[in-house]
C-alpha cells in the first residue's frame, strides 16, 4: 500500500508488521522495513506483547526485554538514517475508566515507550493518550464496538483512522 498526502510532503508506504511481538519485529526489521530506505518509521507495538502475554506469559514479551528491544529497532533505524516515531500501545478493550482488564500493563508499556523515546531522543506519538481520550469523549456509557471490533482487541475501521489520523499529526510536530 502507498498513499501519498501532499500536504504533508510525504508517501507513506506499508511496511507494517502487524500481528507481531517485539522479537518478531526484531528479526524482521531489515527485510520489511529498513530494505525500503524510509525517512519516516513508526514503531507502534505492545498490543500483542501485553494481551498474548495475559493468557500465556511465554507468548507474550516481558516488560525487560520489551524496553531492550525497543531501543534496539530505534537503534537501527536511526542508524540507517530515519527519523523515528515511538506509539505507545493503545487500548484493549473499550472502558474508558481504567476498569479493562489489561490497563495496568498497557499503562506499564506505554511508560516504558515513553521512557524509551525519550532517552533514545526519538518523538513520541501517544496513541494511549488519544484513544483514552476519545473514548473519554466519545463513549460515556462504556459499550464497546467504537473503536475496536467484537474482541475487545483490534481496532475498527474508527479506531484506525483515529490511528492514522494521530500518526500524519505527530509527522507535522
Amino acid at each position: 500500500m502507498t498513499e501519498k498526502h501532499k500536504e504533508l510532503g510525504v508517501e507513506v508506504i506499508g511496511a507494517g508488521i502487524s500481528g507481531n511481538k517485539v522479537p518478531d519485529l526484531q528479526r524482521r526489521l531489515e527485510r520489511d522495513v529498513l530494505k525500503k530506505k524510509p525517512t519516516v518509521v513508526f514503531i507502534y507495538i505492545g498490543i500483542n506483547d501485553v494481551w498474548h502475554g495475559e493468557s500465556d506469559p511465554k507468548k507474550g514479551t516481558p516488560v525487560d526485554k520489551f524496553e531492550a528491544g525497543l531501543k534496539d529497532i530505534i537503534g537501527k533505524i536511526q542508524a540507517a538514517g530515519a527519523r523515528v516515531i515511538v506509539c505507545t500501545p493503545s487500548v484493549i478493550g473499550e472502558k474508558h475508566d481504567g476498569s479493562n482488564k489489561l490497563d495496568r500493563k498497557l499503562d506499564e508499556y506505554s511508560d516504558i515507550s515513553r521512557k524509551v523515546a525519550k532517552e533514545t531522543k526519538s518523538q513520541l506519538c501517544d496513541l494511549r493518550k488519544a484513544f483514552l481520550e476519545k473514548l473519554k469523549t466519545d463513549n460515556k456509557d462504556n459499550k464497546g464496538q467504537d473503536i475496536l471490533t467484537g474482541d475487545g482487541v483490534h481496532l475498527n475501521d474508527a479506531g484506525n483512522r483515529l490511528v492514522a489520523d494521530v500518526m500524519l499529526k505527530s509527522l507535522g510536530e
